[in-house]
């Protein structure tokens, strides 16, 4: 019987039932791992050395680690990044790596509108303020303290063409948006206009990062892109926290060169105490949660079944190497 490491369960929340591995191996649960030490350590540990199947969601799997599980055979990941894996190595090795695209595109598109939507109408602003019992002591019956914009031609501009992209698109046009796209590999798409990374900046009222992190999109949103950007535009990051260089963020939010950001992601999560961007009244920031609704998470457990389910068949699929 095979033997499965099984690293990171809590990182996947409540509601999420992994039983079904018990019918493809020995599953051995071990908690979050956040270290490579720790993972040399369980590469130590009699009980799981001889590993054939590691399924882990941000454990670093470095190639110390590969090299460290002698018998390893795969590494199924409960996500659709695969930053935490050394895949060259992995390559090298001969370790069959898969991971689960698109599982989480539509919640992450509707966080990215639901951002959107809040800051198009000042609706957190609006909500604290009524909370208060200001609206009680109101002279009028629309208390009308804060900008409100309508989305209808309105540009949204999206950083990235892939199965999130491509919804982002669709929602922004069904608002009545004009949507601007740039993507390495421009392409023809009805109702999209692709265009230069210049012309995103300058021209976006609400600008969506949707893009994977590597060595071309780190800190995307630097200082010379956000003197680019509009005094009014929204930035929305639900992608990775590397796109965005924080400090250069949190300077333009507090000199008012863009209006506002929204963050899903950052480039150190859990967030740092000192982070620049936190307690900035501009900086909506939410936990690293656009993955997060239940249903999302539940797909996602069932497609890693799948995925090794598929490789101990012979057949693998969603292969990243």
């Amino acid at each position: 019987m095979k033997k499965i490491l099984l690293l990171d369960k809590e990182t996947l929340g409540e509601g999420v039932d992994l039983s079904p591995f018990g019918t493809l191996g020995q599953v051995i649960e071990r908690g979050t791992i956040k270290s490579e030490e720790e993972m040399l350590a369980l590469a130590g540990d009699p009980l799981c050395a001889d590993a054939h199947i590691l399924l882990c969601n941000k454990a670093p799997i470095t190639a110390r680690v590969l090299d460290a599980f002698k018998n390893l055979a795969y590494v199924g990941v409960f996500a659709t990044g695969v930053n935490n894996v050394d895949t060259a190595h992995a390559a090298k090795k001969s370790v069959t790596l898969c991971n689960v695209p698109d599982y989480s595109s539509d919640a992450v598109a509707q966080l990215v509108f639901t951002f959107i939507l809040m800051s198009a109408g000042n609706t957190f602003s609006y909500v604290k303020d009524t909370q208060k019992g200001d609206w009680t002591t109101s002279p009028s019956f629309s208390m009308i303290r804060y900008p409100l914009t309508e989305l209808q031609g309105k540009t949204l501009g999206i950083l990235g063409y892939g199965s999130i992209g491509k919804k982002v698109a669709r929602l922004g046009l069904a608002f009545g948006m004009e949507v601007l796209v740039h993507t390495r590999t421009p392409r023809k798409a009805e109702g999209v206009r692709f265009v230069s990374k210049k012309e995103l900046l300058e021209h976006s009222d609400f600008l969506s990062l949707n893009a994977p992190l590597t060595a071309q999109t780190a800190r995307f949103i630097n200082e010379e892109s956000l003197s680019l950007m509009k005094p009014t535009a929204v930035l929305i990051n639900t992608a990775r926290g590397g796109l965005v260089d924080e400090q250069a963020l949190a300077r333009a939010l507090k000199d008012g060169q863009i209006a506002c950001a929204c963050l899903d992601v950052l480039q150190k999560e859990p967030m740092d105490k000192d982070c620049a961007l936190l307690g900035l009244e501009n900086c909506l920031i939410t936990p690293h949660i656009a993955w997060a609704p239940l249903q999302t998470r539940q797909r996602l457990a069932r497609i890693a079944f799948e995925n090794l389910q598929a490789f101990l068949n012979g057949t693998p699929q969603n292969e990243v190497l």
